[in-house]
């Protein structure tokens, strides 16, 4: 056989599964094959939404299931051996798995990550694969992993056999938190970024130790009712009978596939204990408190609990003086796992002191690029009296009466301590101008606010601006805060793909975390955000997709200068575009994206072909250190307006820079071509010319809303020749004509000129650079003049075909000929 000729899916197929196979490999459950473990990052373009390419191993070895060692990459028998170990290697990093294997159907490369066996690579015949407890021994010898502690790592997942399977991070995380604790570890600190399945990630650890009778009470501890009570029947669901709640108010909550389950309470009414479970769900405010009464945690005793697991516990679990911490320290025998999106909070509180450093880490820049997570654009409103601030003229009086005292009012004095209500009213007509201006007024949207008082304004403010929706549904705008009982109510609703209403949502802190809103569109920012760790939970509202719906990426708009925090380097999720709107403006980002890759350079306007379409602070309100209410004052007829706008992008770096539209693609331009010359040889010396914008594509350009801003009929030829190198632009039309007066098909039939003619006008009235593409002959006009076959046949061959089109571009673009 000449194994030249097979592909690479042949050479899988009938030399490398073999091989694994005759080495003791099971192809029903430790050989996975085409396994793809990313889902392709989302990249916005206006309002056309793509994935990018997923991220797909060809073989991955597993020696029990969800327990992976080994990463496989093939190549067909023209690679050598090792063409595909760095690819091997790029896979095992993310699987966090260490060992890598490159083929060609000749044999193997392996690498051995661990560096255990003295020699990093080698060299080994097709019939010299290792063996799966080769494997397993060198991994455990790696992890430090004793015989006793393989038992508790090799327990099995839980499988409730509807082919759910975990996300590649969350088995790393899973596994991570297991072989921690097999080995003693009995403090171990997870870090996911919200949106991430942190509750499902700690359910598989809890089931595992739990099952393999390594921990036979747990405890696990939210801040949220509505967190425990969703946990309880979704991915708590299967422990079943063994599960309660810490509450004497368990009722019946809906699951997410719309069954009504009852929560199980582990309290009477007097808040006596039930013992008799294995596995508590608590709120820490219901179980603790000031007073000695209220620390019902202390009808346990501290020995009772083998395992611990604290859901975000970045909002004071770690700090000294707070509850959680005094529950963990009353239960110090157990074994503790923290969750958090963020792994620390101030110099003064930190979790990473309590829980040592992270045993896994996934952030929210790591969950967009793997497109597990929504990516976002940024509105920015800046209002006059917020920039300039605001000093009341000489003897202003209040709504009251009073004088108003005279000094300079800014932005962290707005809504807290002075009411200016056209500035309320501002913020909700720029809300409501951008759900008409995308066309969609029903996206669901949270308005955070300072205060609960602050919330009921903004309510009324929305009310009033979307009158005619208010009156079909008065629930399409509603304050959900924590003094709000009837708003509570409506939290389910809120966050229930299926309900159409609550749409717009104004809060305080309450929807700030732990609140699953898969469908939330639209954030808006009324309040400063002095914390890096809030800041990071209100965009985490916004960053789970929801395909069903089409929610590939949501808006973030800002009144109060809060994306700041972008520029933090603890920040670690990068917006996709930022737009600054003035006076007048849209309010909608405009049709100038410019998505950035991994390595922040922005990519181009056009979709690759490695790409599918999926779619065309300070506390609540304002308390004095001392205690009691501040009182607000309210000030009446001060205007309020939007200032100019600007707009940022993203450099090399990162980091955002304001600069115009072409002068940000002119310097990426000259960073790819060296000079004219430099990109005229390479555009003529390119056989394919769409290759050459392919290629920019990877790296990323906004050409189109260049051209856009220009005015101008270019094509990328020649807005690459003027935007980077000051050349006179033609148009489409003019480059046309020019081909049209030279006459250059003279040598072909009347049909195949027609059809070369009609590829002339395809490119001059739509711009098209795929010429070449036998599939543009099944689209208007050509689908009228004859099957693709029949047209190409009047070429002679279809490479006689891709031939005359090649003359065609050529003469298009005589100066780079």
């Amino acid at each position: 056989m000449d194994k030249s000729l097979l592909s690479e899916r042949d050479v899988c197929t009938q030399f490398i599964t073999p091989a694994l196979v005759a080495a003791g490999w099971d192809a029903a459950t430790q050989i996975r094959e085409e396994v793809g473990f990313t889902k392709g990052r989302i990249i916005v373009r206006g309002k056309l939404v793509t994935r990018g390419r997923a991220r797909r191993a060809d073989f991955v070895l597993y020696f029990k299931p969800n327990i992976p060692v080994a990463v496989v990459e093939a190549k067909d028998n023209n690679h050598s051996v090792g063409d595909g170990i760095q690819q091997a290697l790029d896979y095992a990093e993310a699987l966090e798995v260490p060992f890598a294997f490159s083929s060609n159907g000749d044999g193997f490369l392996f690498h051995d990550r661990t560096g255990t066996a003295g020699v990093i690579e080698a060299n080994l015949a097709l019939d010299a694969f290792p063996s799966p407890e080769e494997l397993w021994s060198r991994y455990c010898a790696w992890k430090g992993l004793t015989p006793e502690a393989q038992k508790v790592v090799l327990q099995d997942y839980y499988d409730d056999g509807s082919g759910k399977a975990p996300r590649y991070y969350q088995v790393n995380a899973i596994n991570a938190a297991t072989e921690a604790i097999a080995r003693g570890q009995d403090r171990v600190l997870l870090v996911m970024a919200t949106g991430t399945g942190k509750t499902y990630t700690a359910f598989q650890i809890i089931w595992r130790l739990w099952k393999g009778g390594r921990k036979k009470r747990i405890l696990f501890l939210a801040d949220r009712n509505v967190l425990v009570d969703q946990t309880m029947v979704n991915d708590f669901r299967p422990f079943g009978p063994a599960m309660a709640k810490l509450s004497t108010g368990a009722k019946t909550i809906g699951r997410d596939d719309g069954a009504a389950v009852a929560v199980p309470s582990a309290l009477d009414r007097r808040r006596r204990i039930d013992t008799a479970f294995e596995v508590y769900l608590g709120l820490y405010q219901a179980i603790t408190g000031p007073e000695e009464r209220q620390k019902l945690y202390r009808e346990f005793s501290p020995g009772f609990f083998d395992l611990i697991v604290i859901d975000e516990c970045h909002r004071g679990s770690a700090a000294e003086d707070s509850a959680w911490r005094e529950i963990l320290e009353y239960f110090g025998s157990a074994t503790q796992i923290g969750l958090t999106a963020t792994p620390r909070e101030t110099k003064y509180v930190s979790n990473i002191d309590y829980f040592g450093k992270p045993v896994f880490t996934y952030s929210l820049k790591q969950g967009i690029r793997d497109g597990f997570l929504a990516p976002y654009k940024v509105v920015k409103v800046h209002i006059d009296l917020d920039v300039e601030g605001y000093r009341p003229e000489r003897g202003k009086l209040d709504r009251e009466g009073a004088e108003v005292e005279d000094r300079l009012y800014n932005r962290t004095d707005f809504d807290r301590t002075l009411v200016i209500d056209d500035r309320t009213r501002l913020v909700a007509r720029k809300v409501t101008q951008f759900l008409r201006e995308g066309g969609d007024r029903f996206q669901k949207t949270i308005v955070f606010c300072v205060d609960e008082e602050h919330a009921a304004r903004m309510r009324q403010a929305l009310v009033n601006e979307n009158r005619d929706l208010c009156a079909q549904n008065h629930r399409y705008v509603m304050r959900i805060t924590g003094g709000d009982a009837e708003g509570q109510a409506e939290l389910g609703n809120f966050i229930d793909p299926e309900a159409k209403y609550p749409v717009l949502v104004t809060t305080s802190r309450l929807l700030s975390t732990g609140v699953d809103a898969q469908t939330c569109r639209l954030i808006v920012l009324d309040r400063a955000v002095g914390s890096m760790t809030e800041f990071k939970q209100i965009v985490g509202r916004g960053t789970r997709v929801h395909e069903d719906t089409k929610k590939y990426y949501f808006t973030l708009m800002d009144f109060r200068g809060a994306t700041s925090h972008f520029a933090d380097p603890e920040f670690d999720g990068e917006p996709v575009q930022v737009n600054e709107p003035g006076e007048g403006d849209p309010v909608t980002p405009p049709e100038v994206d410019a998505p950035t890759d991994e390595d922040g350079e922005p990519i181009g306007p056009e979709p690759g072909e490695d790409e599918r379409v999926v779619d065309g602070t300070a506390p609540e309100g304002g308390d004095r250190p001392g205690g009691g209410r501040r009182r607000k004052v309210y000030v009446d007829g001060v205007p309020a307006s939007v200032l100019a706008e600007r707009v940022e992008y993203l450099d090399e770096d990162g980091k955002l820079v304001t600069e115009s539209l072409r002068d940000f693609t002119k310097r990426a331009l000259r960073k790819r071509f060296a000079s004219l010359d430099d990109f005229l040889g390479r555009w003529g010396a390119a056989e394919r010319k769409q290759a050459i914008l392919d290629e920019l594509a990877t790296e990323g350009l906004p050409l189109d809303a260049v051209a856009e801003e220009l005015g101008k009929d270019l094509d990328p030829f020649d807005l690459i020749c003027h935007v980077a190198f000051d050349r006179p632009p033609l148009t489409r039309r003019e480059r046309a004509e020019n081909v049209r007066k030279r006459d250059v098909f003279t040598r072909y039939g009347d049909q195949a000129r027609a059809v070369l003619e009609a590829l002339l006008r395809k490119y001059q009235d739509e711009g098209a650079n795929k010429l070449d593409d036998p599939r543009i002959l099944q689209v208007p006009p050509f689908d009228k003049m004859g099957t693709p076959l029949q047209l190409i046949r009047q070429f002679g061959s279809r490479a006689d075909f891709e031939r005359a089109v090649h003359e065609l571009q050529s003469a298009l673009y005589p100066e780079a000929a």
